[in-house]
Formats: structure tokens, C-alpha cells, sequence
């Protein structure tokens, strides 16, 4: 098995050009997304192991084939992942879930879990970790490293779309994870954007865009290891005022203040 296999099968390059292209409206791109996420997600289960099975049919009984061993199990990131989980689930309704919800202690840089739910037997079975996007790397390492602590040995990768740098370091921290994607771009920008990249499913920007209309100075907060709502707002022009320890109701959370204008 390849430990990095870019899907480049005519209908999913299709649909990840129209997804790219800023013009695709917000609810065509979260169609496609999910669509897209159908394809991955047969190549990724390509090499499943089978078992023989006697079946009969109107006609006649008949030697036939069906999935060996315990159920996968998907394991979308929080929150992006779960666009791509649900077009998954199209293909394996039978599948388990797991949720995942991570975020970083800004003195140790450990990946510390706020939010966990998986099977219990999850450590005996094949575990498909999904994000849209694999930029900096960081989200899927801290994953995959979390669901190894709990037991996961045979566990993939899959994204959208990854940068070259997240490649390298999800392959540097976990060489026997193998990565599906459906391409690989050259670069991250200065906001940690994937360059050419994504378009996104819209409904950030156009509320923001309304709330400038109405109120010329914006404050928010986002956690510290949301690198890409991070880029997000950077990219549309706000500004890094600050860092706490802890969220609003003093949990253990890191976020980083942001602000746009004066």
C-alpha cells in the first residue's frame, strides 16, 4: 500500500476544481464536499479484507463475498470533519463514528482532549481519521496520536486537499498512517492558508461581511489550535490582539484575541 495516494480518478479532480473556483456558490460546494468525500472514501476502503460467504439468490445458491471483521469506524476532526463524514456514511451507513476534539496547552504544546466519544472496542478496529484540509499538519498528528493512546493500531488519513508541508509532517510523526487526498499544492501562505487551496462553504465570510456592515470595529476569540479559523480571520483583515489561558467560563482552553478595525 502507498503511504500517500492523491485520487486522481476524472470525477473527483472534477468536482475539486469547481470546488477551488471562489464563484462555486455555498451550497454547491457543500454538495460537492460531500460528494467528494463518497469518492475518498471508495478508494480508501479499496484493499478491505472480504470472506467468503454462501448466499442464495431467486434462482440458485451461490458462493459470494462480503466485508471480514468488526466494522470501521470514521473519526472526524471537530468541527470541519463532519461535512466530509457525512458523504463517508452514504457509502458505509453500517460504519461507527468517532468524534474528536482537540486543542493545544500553549506551555507544553501537547495536544490536550476536550472532546472524545468513540466505540468501546474502537482499538480493534480499522479507524478512518477525516479533515478537509491537511495545512500545517498539526490537527491530524494531535488525532492520530489520540487514538493511538487509545489502542487504534490501524488507522488512515483522509483530506480533501493537502499542502506539501502537512504531508511531510504527518509522515514525519506517524510513517505508518497512510494519506488519501485528492491533491497536493505546493505551499501554505503567511496565514497558513493552502496555496492555490479551497474555496469554503461561504457562511463565515458572509457573516462577517453583514456584522462590518452594521458595526465598523469587530472583536472575537479563537482557540489556539484552530490554525485554519485562525488564517480565516486573518485573512479578512483582523488582527491578533492577545492570548488567554483559559475561555470564557475558565476551562482550560487557549484563545487567541482578535480584532478588526480601529
Amino acid at each position: 500500500m502507498s503511504q500517500v495516494t492523491v485520487v486522481n480518478h476524472p470525477l473527483v479532480q472534477h468536482k475539486l476544481t469547481r470546488m477551488r473556483d471562489k464563484a462555486t456558490s455555498t451550497k454547491t460546494f457543500r454538495a460537492l464536499m460531500r460528494e467528494t468525500a463518497t469518492l475518498l472514501c471508495y478508494e480508501v476502503t479499496r484493499d478491505l479484507p472480504m470472506d467468503k460467504v454462501q448466499i442464495e439468490t431467486p434462482v440458485a445458491p451461490t458462493t459470494a463475498y462480503e466485508i471480514a471483521g468488526k466494522k470501521l469506524v470514521f473519526a472526524p476532526i471537530l468541527r470541519a470533519g463532519l461535512g466530509m463524514c457525512e458523504g463517508m456514511l452514504d457509502l458505509v451507513p453500517s460504519a461507527r463514528v468517532a468524534h474528536i476534539g482537540l486543542y493545544r496547552d500553549h506551555e507544553t504544546l501537547e495536544a490536550i482532549e476536550y472532546y472524545f466519544k468513540a466505540p468501546e472496542d474502537i482499538s480493534g478496529r480499522l479507524t478512518i481519521v477525516v479533515d478537509p484540509m491537511l495545512a500545517t499538519g498539526h490537527s491530524a498528528i494531535a488525532a492520530i496520536s489520540r487514538l493511538k493512546h487509545y489502542g487504534v493500531a490501524n488507522l488512515r488519513f483522509v483530506c480533501l486537499l493537502a499542502a506539501q508541508a502537512g504531508v511531510d509532517a504527518l509522515r514525519e510523526a506517524h510513517p505508518d498512517v497512510p494519506i488519501w487526498t485528492a491533491a497536493i499544492d505546493e505551499k501554505l501562505n503567511e496565514h497558513g492558508y493552502i496555496v492555490p487551496g479551497l474555496g469554503d462553504a461561504g457562511v463565515g465570510r458572509m457573516l462577517i461581511e453583514y456584522a462590518l456592515a452594521v458595526h465598523p470595529i469587530l472583536t472575537t476569540d479563537v482557540n489556539e489550535q484552530n490554525d485554519q479559523a485562525i488564517g480565516f480571520y486573518r485573512h479578512m483583515g483582523f488582527e491578533p490582539t492577545g492570548w488567554s489561558a483559559t475561555d470564557g467560563q475558565g476551562r482550560a482552553y487557549p484563545l487567541i484575541h482578535l480584532r478588526f478595525g480601529v
